[in-house]
């Protein structure tokens, strides 16, 4: 690979993580939205907005897809942390209303 190559590469590489960061954002955004269906069915069912259980299972999936993936586990698992943060938040902040 020459120098041009290079520059071609590190450039369309980019343009893709770009795009990828986007429809990330968008998907984020899309789980973020349903804390508002999660928490209608929480308060008919009597489930605080912290279901621990829950939380275990998603970080034991999330555990097991990482191995399959060659993931980074402690990275992937601190991800799915910040996202579950943001739903219980999403959640508080419907109650306040």
């Amino acid at each position: 690979m020459d120098r041009e190559e290079a520059l071609r590469l590190l450039q369309t590489s980019r343009n893709k993580i770009d795009e990828m960061d986007e429809l990330l954002i968008d998907l984020i955004e899309k789980r973020t939205l349903l804390a508002r269906d999660i928490l209608n069915a929480k308060l008919v069912l009597g489930i605080e907005i912290e279901d621990k259980k829950r939380e275990e299972y998603i970080h034991t999936k999330i555990k097991e897809i990482a191995r399959e993936k060659n993931i980074d586990e402690v990275s992937l698992t601190r991800i799915i942390k910040i996202l579950t943060d943001m739903s219980k938040e999403e959640q508080k902040k419907i109650l306040r209303r």
